[in-house]
């Protein structure tokens, strides 16, 4: 284990004894607020100071084994003892250094995924199609629930912009690097001489804002408009105004909603797309303004960064940000996301571990 990590958690220790000390006051028992707070905190610090307890005693157990092999009548069990201890403090400090890295309370949320037709045409707007199809399947094959915020369909299939929202737990923690510029390499079915055309697509996604958190809106800084829904949805939904469409005027943030029948439930919707995005351009403004926010590894989330490009002559799904190149392209377009999302969490993991290290130089 490294130096750094073991001071770290010899704090943790320490902080654990402190808490119980505080835990057992009468003055912070009645105080609810406060208690609750050390109660939290006291729970999150056991998680990690129990595991770190478990890799000293492994770490003991190792080092006396070590001694028994000097013994011949003890060489063999000590040898099965070195084996296995060295295995656990492997497991132990790959779980320490991640219990170690700062958590972002967002992760656990829900996510909105935003996907926009760019440069391309009818080529993209069918791209953003498949990117909606692979998201979906993605949300399906762990469980989560999709429900299409709002959708305007292009001419030729696919859509021109959609908003997904995502229900699940950690949603946004596992999506959130697939924000920034999608490219396709691919022959479109339009194309008679067989050229490989490129075509983008952006993708944001948001965390769904926790309504005690969420930011306050002044209703008289919105503009409401409902409006008639197009696309698919049957008699109904094209004969009645349900589909609604705010605007925040001091920002020019716009959302829309016409997927339900009911315009209440759209303005809801709507609703909290508008306060998530209000939310993602104030957290931009503050990380930008912010020089210890610097742009890391895996980029910003910023909808102009290019971060990835499907090349489907080649069955190719390139990451550019962490050099990333898996050749199983249609599994991916199915859903097939997890080897992806395993290995930006992997990068961003071992950035943080690095700021960490250089925190405590």
């Amino acid at each position: 284990m490294k130096p750094f990590l073991r001071q770290r958690l010899d704090r943790y220790a320490a902080r654990l004894e402190e808490l119980d000390f505080l835990l057992s006051r009468e003055d912070i028992m009645a105080d609810m607020e406060q208690y609750r707070a050390l109660s939290r905190e006291h729970a999150e610090v056991t998680a990690i100071a129990g595991r770190y307890a478990r890799w000293r005693q492994r770490e003991a157990d190792l080092a006396a084994a070590q001694d028994m092999q000097q013994d011949p009548d003890m060489a063999a069990m000590a040898q099965e003892e070195i084996a296995a201890a060295t295995a656990e403090l492997a497991q132990l400090d790959d779980e320490l250094q991640r219990l170690l890295l700062p958590k972002d309370p967002d992760d656990a949320r829900n996510a909105f995924v935003e996907i926009r037709a760019g440069t391309g045409g009818d080529e993209s707007a069918l791209f953003a199609g498949d990117l909606l199809r692979m998201y979906t399947r993605y949300a399906a094959s762990v469980g989560w629930r999709v429900e299409i915020i709002s959708a305007s369909e292009s001419e030729l299939g696919g859509y021109k912009e959609a908003v997904l929202r995502i229900e699940g737990d950690g949603a946004y923690g596992a999506l959130r690097f697939e924000s920034g510029g999608h490219r396709v390499q691919r022959v479109p079915a339009t194309e008679t001489q067989g050229r490989i055309h490129t075509s983008a697509c952006t993708v944001a996604v948001l965390p769904e804002p926790d309504e005690a958190q969420a930011v306050q809106i002044n209703p008289a800084d919105l503009r409401i408009d409902t409006f008639r829904a197009s696309g698919a949805g049957g008699q109904h939904i094209n004969k009645t105004d349900s589909a609604v469409r705010i605007t925040h005027i001091p920002t020019g943030i716009v959302a829309e909603c016409q997927d339900d029948r009911s315009q209440h439930r759209n303005k809801a919707r709507a609703l909290q797309v508008l306060s998530a995005r209000i939310q993602d351009k104030e957290r931009s403004e503050r990380a930008a303004r912010e020089a210890a926010e610097r742009k890391g590894l895996i980029g910003s989330g910023d909808r102009s960064d290019r971060i990835r490009t499907y090349n489907f002559p080649q069955g190719r799904l390139t990451d550019h940000r962490i050099n990333l190149t898996l050749y199983k392209l249609a599994q991916i377009m199915e859903g097939d996301l997890g080897d992806v999302l395993a290995a930006l969490k992997a990068a961003r993991e071992a950035e943080q571990l690095a700021e960490l290290e250089n925190a405590e130089a």
